[in-house]
């Protein structure tokens, strides 16, 4: 028997060996025909570390790992390069722009 396999993009990394994983489908509505996005999330065994939120991965299903993992990381599929934030950056800019405002609001 053929195991299932589905793809999805990685939503969640900060687990250890374990990300989150959501597979987006369509599904009709009954009364109007309407299809509607809904959005599934598996937890997802990644014994490298490898996926990092953003990327599109394949995933296969196996035993259970734990309470909630039933599935696998085969592979990743497309790596996105997310550009590190330091939250030191966010304050200064914060601190930047609201010290422009007040000049402004001053010089009115």
């Amino acid at each position: 028997m053929a195991r299932k396999q589905q793809t999805g993009t990685v939503l969640k990394d900060k687990n250890d060996k374990s990300v989150v994983v959501g597979v987006s489908w369509l599904q009709r509505d009954r009364i109007y025909k309407k299809a509607r996005r809904k959005l599934t999330k598996f937890v997802v065994h990644d014994e490298q570390n490898s996926a990092t939120v953003g990327d599109h991965v394949l995933i296969e299903e196996s035993r259970p790992v734990s309470k909630t993992k039933r599935w696998r990381l085969v592979s990743i599929i497309d790596k996105v390069d997310v550009a590190e934030v330091q939250p030191s950056d966010i304050v200064s800019e914060a601190a930047l722009t609201g010290a422009d405002e007040s000049e402004e609001e001053s010089g009115d």
